[in-house]
């Protein structure tokens, strides 16, 4: 068998071009087709099934802590990935304050999120209604959210230096995902950053491979339309508007003698 050796000018390996080249591609045609298919084919089955009804005392406390802190979690990734340092350079925040402040707001909305599945998952398995309604489907679902939650706690403290020597992801993480939308992926930059980086970035790409095919879809289902929705004028009819018709019973004899 033949080693992976360098095959470009950049010194990637073929392994390294296959996972930051080419695997990116392929996660993003396997999330769109796969979301595609199962909105066409099942729509019924789109969003999730609760499980309130069988016990909500830990739900309470759960969902609330997962869904708002994975909506921050989402929101300094949108940030910190795809709005470049020189941006923020330009407009007077310092490397230092910029990361203080991803720390500080990452460290509270990680630890949310990380508490609310660790709290969601001892639900599904201590309450037994939950577990008997959990599908094999749901239990990988749950290994991949919860794997590429860890991992990317596990980045972040690297990243502080908390672990590690600390690292400036938005010099190599975040031009490499950029590059990746300009059709130019530039491999090389994720084949050199710190291995967490590198294990998180594989951890979400397997996460959505996998997310058109669990109940991880009904993210996508927001009522947009109900901002949009026609409006709807309710009458109460009241003792003039059935004219001079007499009340009658809720039932009527049809027939017969």
């Amino acid at each position: 068998m033949r080693p992976l050796v360098d095959t470009t000018e950049t010194g990637m390996s073929t392994a390294d071009i296959l996972l930051w080249d080419v695997l990116p591609y392929v996660t993003i045609a396997v999330f769109v087709v796969g979301m595609i298919w199962r909105y066409r084919y099942d729509r019924f089955g789109w969003t999730t099934r609760s499980s309130q009804l069988y016990e909500r005392k830990l739900m309470r406390i759960a969902s609330p802590l997962f869904h708002f802190g994975i909506l921050a979690v989402v929101m300094g990734h949108v940030v910190g990935l795809l709005i470049p340092q020189a941006w923020t350079d330009g407009i007077g925040i310092s490397e230092g304050t910029y990361h203080f402040f991803a720390v500080l707001l990452g460290a509270f909305a990680g630890a949310a999120t990380l508490f609310g599945i660790v709290l969601l998952v001892y639900r599904r398995r201590t309450v037994g209604p939950v577990f008997a309604s959990t599908t094999k489907n749901d239990k990988t679902m749950y290994i991949f959210l919860v794997a590429a939650i860890c991992l990317g706690v596990v980045a972040t403290l690297s990243g502080a230096g908390v672990l590690g020597e600390g690292h400036n992801y938005r010099e190599d993480v975040s031009v490499w995902f950029r590059s990746i939308f300009y059709l130019d992926p530039q491999g090389q930059l994720m084949a050199e950053a710190p291995m967490a980086f590198r294990v998180h970035a594989l951890a979400g790409m397997a996460l959505f491979i996998v997310w058109p095919f669990t109940r991880l879809v009904h993210a996508f289902s927001a009522p947009f339309g109900y901002a949009f929705r026609p409006y709807i004028v309710y009458r109460d009819r009241g003792p003039h508007d059935a004219g001079n018709r007499q009340p009658r019973r809720g039932w009527e004899k049809v027939g017969g003698p």
